[in-house]
């Protein structure tokens, strides 16, 4: 349910349709709450904190000036993001070498790549959990190890026409009317850097709404965020949760499980700064035109629309 300034208000997904059948038993939602947890490794890298959903894995690194991020073959593509613009990189992959400013977004292809932090802060790495050395890292690995059979098993989406190289966007793209954030996709996640919410969102106009079969991956980058979570109501009593209202603060991750109904309210006075991740990318959001801002380099599956 989207209130109609909503630009999701007109997906496809948005309108009554045929109910896929619940599962047995409801998943919680993870959360990393980074801000306070340790991290999973330290070293002269600086702290890197990871944590996984059934597709989508992140690792958030507080990267010393100097220090390397690097991938020995790379099963697929994988994306970084620099969200401040203090922060310099040089990007080594297939194809070349590119300098990487700060405040952007990078697809990274499969195969050997090499991150090197010229300057010091946060990057954040973004992969499917076909990488099984990093799944290993993750601390809530365990609640994956049975598969949520609700989600479809990771299907990645054509590869691009001239070839698998380093692509960078700058996440400088300024709001539109009817527009949803700013979306990238490559061949196997879809990345929505939202547009920064200031002051407190407005309660009267949140957008609660679930996800059949594809969870949610929301990374708060700065600010502070309210998550509802719902979960339906089932003849079987036993298979029931409890709603949950969880305050957390920057950075943190929250995994959000199909069939959750959810909806997020940013709360701080400042900034408040979301970016939401799936993985495959979605359809719905394919489908409307001039929403994803790299359409053009990514084929897209027989069926959908672009």
């Amino acid at each position: 349910m989207y209130d109609p300034s909503d630009p999701r208000s007109t997906l496809s997904s948005a309108s009554p349709s045929v109910a896929s059948p619940l599962p047995d038993v409801f998943a919680a939602a993870d959360f990393g709450l980074f801000y306070e947890e340790a991290p999973q490794e330290r070293g002269p890298t600086g702290p890197t904190w990871y944590i996984r959903g059934q597709s989508i894995l992140v690792a958030y690194t507080e990267a010393s000036a100097g220090s390397v991020l690097s991938r020995d073959d790379q099963i697929d593509e994988y994306a970084v993001l620099l969200p401040n613009r203090e922060t310099l990189a040089t990007i080594t992959a297939k194809a070349g070498t590119r300098d990487v400013e700060g405040n952007s977004l990078a697809f990274v292809p499969p195969g050997d790549s090499r991150i090197e932090i010229l300057t010091g802060g946060t990057v954040v790495r973004i992969f499917t959990t076909r990488s099984a050395d990093l799944v290993e890292k993750c601390p809530n690995q365990e609640a994956y190890e049975e598969p949520r059979a609700n989600i479809p098993a990771l299907e990645p989406w054509p590869p691009p026409d001239d070839g698998f190289k380093l692509r960078v966007y700058s996440l400088d793209v300024p709001p539109e009317p009817g527009r949803f954030g700013r979306i990238w996709r490559c061949t196997t996640l879809m990345i929505n850097v939202l547009d920064p919410q200031i002051g407190p969102r407005d309660i009267t106009k949140l957008s609660p709404h679930h996800h059949d079969d594809f969870e949610q991956c929301s990374l708060a980058l700065e600010g502070s965020f309210i998550h509802h979570l719902r979960w339906p109501w089932t003849p079987d009593m036993n298979a029931w949760r409890d709603d949950e209202h969880v305050h957390v603060q920057s950075p943190s991750v929250t995994i959000i499980p199909p069939p959750a109904v959810h909806t997020t309210r940013g709360m701080d006075p400042g900034v408040n700064q979301l970016v939401d991740i799936f993985a495959p990318p979605r359809r719905d959001f394919s489908e409307k035109s001039g929403w994803v801002l790299n359409a053009g380099e990514y084929p897209i599956p027989v069926g959908v629309r672009d």
